[in-house]
């Protein structure tokens, strides 16, 4: 069974967000002009690199989750996609399309993620933890 990323951790940042497209092109010098490329992978995951703030009791849910659940890293995980998952949907004209009740209507997007190269790394902030760390978005 893969795991889930744990519901009571916050949104990462805006701020610390970078996702970069991975190299999944052979290239094929020629004596003369351009190079020639040449698909690597049928399917190329996505880096993404995130940064979350935590209280001291979400930093415990998040090393819990690292150490035992995915094995410092080592097995996948399902996360919820931060620039998708519960954001309102929106009408072609910028109006929220609204449900039953009112309520607007909410996207819903997950990833399989594995942790990156880039391993989890934590400054201290008064009261609160920020980590840093990178994942691979699977295709």
């Amino acid at each position: 069974m893969t795991a889930l990323w744990p519901a009571e951790l916050p949104r990462p940042l805006r701020d610390g967000y970078r996702q970069s497209a991975v190299e999944a092109r052979v290239t094929r010098s020629a004596e003369t002009g351009p190079p020639a490329y040449a698909r690597r992978y049928s399917s190329v995951p996505r880096s993404v690199a995130l940064s979350l703030v935590l209280s001291r009791s979400q930093k415990a849910v998040f090393d819990r989750f690292w150490r035992e659940t995915t094995r410092h890293g080592a097995r996948p995980f399902f996360m919820p996609d931060p620039t998708t998952d519960g954001w309102p949907l929106l009408t072609p004209e910028g109006q929220y399309l609204l449900g039953t009740g009112g309520a607007p209507l909410l996207l819903s997007a997950q990833w399989l993620c594995l942790f990156g190269d880039s391993l989890p790394s934590e400054t201290l902030r008064g009261a609160s933890f920020t980590l840093s760390f990178d994942i691979w978005v699977m295709p």
